[in-house]
């Protein structure tokens, strides 16, 4: 009914529909109590108009009952904004364990998506129907914003950090994928598609391209060649801690703090290697930023991970 019109573009994510139920939602309740204030105010310019200069209307002493409810029912009707919002919001911020990783570098003005396998792809992605994909985002230089309007997902790429949307597509099909944050003079280029198909034929898609190098073995020839294993060796006996089971782990610093070994720590320590310092070690690391790419950084971080993964296993 709504695909012909701009505003309602098609659904094809499992929250679309919910995103637009509460969209629905805002926008009956605005339109409705903007009727009623319009309605109330032409009544009572009409009913309580001044009919003569002599006329002195009584003075009003307050309605109880009447403040209660102007009170009670606004807050009633944010508080359910609040919460359906907020379970929106907790619902697209946690991606399913299962979910499938792609990582995403914004570039003026493209954006560059590599799959586990290895696959490459610039201004086009390819999923599958059915199966939750995470998308990790970086920028390489100014802030760029993923936007599918079909999956009713948006999620910002910032200079120097880390940020993940999520969505489970539910039709196949080519969708639009903006960026939807002004980027510099060619920001209206920087479009591309979403290309989901069912789970064989993404199969299919993945293994007929040429074979390409997965992010965990880029990122373990990275490392070699920055000579990482020199201090972080894997038995623990270097100047580094060592790497093997680290990542998700906790990890105490020299100020006496503790921070999660995640994506956005592993980055920093990369790029400003004092910042914070693990207890027991000196602050002799070398910093790397203008080294490595954010490509090459997404790499680092897959190989690390995976150290943690065969550690469990």
């Amino acid at each position: 009914m709504w695909s012909n019109i701009p505003l309602f573009p098609e659904q094809a994510s499992t929250i679309a529909g919910q995103i637009d139920g509460l969209f629905a939602f805002l926008v009956g309740v605005s339109l409705f109590f903007g009727g009623l204030i319009c309605a109330v105010l032409v009544y009572c310019a009409l009913r309580y108009r001044r009919r003569s200069e002599d006329e002195r209307p009584l003075p009003i002493h307050g309605n109880l009952r009447l403040e209660l409810l102007w009170t009670g029912v606004p807050l009633a009707l944010a508080m359910v904004m609040f919460f359906w919002g907020a379970n929106l919001y907790i619902a697209n911020a946690r991606p399913p364990a299962n979910a499938l990783e792609i990582l995403a570098v914004g570039k003026q003005w493209m954006w560059k998506f590599q799959h586990p396998a290895g696959a490459r792809e610039i201004n086009e992605l390819h999923v599958p129907l059915g199966h939750p994909v995470k998308i990790t985002l970086a920028s390489e230089d100014v802030i760029h914003s993923v936007y599918i309007p079909a999956f009713r997902v948006k999620m910002d790429a910032v200079p120097g950090r880390y940020t993940t949307v999520w969505f489970e597509a539910t039709k196949t099909g080519t969708f639009h994928l903006f960026c939807a944050e002004y980027c510099g003079t060619s920001h209206a280029a920087m479009i591309g598609r979403v290309v989901v198909m069912t789970p064989s034929e993404y199969e299919r898609w993945l293994s007929g391209g040429a074979a390409q190098e997965s992010p965990v073995a880029a990122g373990e020839r990275l490392f070699e060649q920055l000579g990482c294993p020199t201090c972080h060796r894997m038995d623990g006996t270097g100047r580094g801690p060592t790497l093997a089971g680290l990542f998700g782990q906790t990890q105490r610093l020299q100020t006496g703090e503790t921070v999660v070994v995640d994506e956005a720590y592993v980055r920093e320590s990369i790029l400003l290697p004092n910042a914070k310092v693990a207890t027991g070690y000196t602050p002799a690391m070398p910093t790397f930023q203008g080294q490595i790419s954010e490509d090459g950084l997404f790499q680092i971080i897959a190989y690390i991970r995976s150290l943690s993964s065969d550690k469990r296993r």
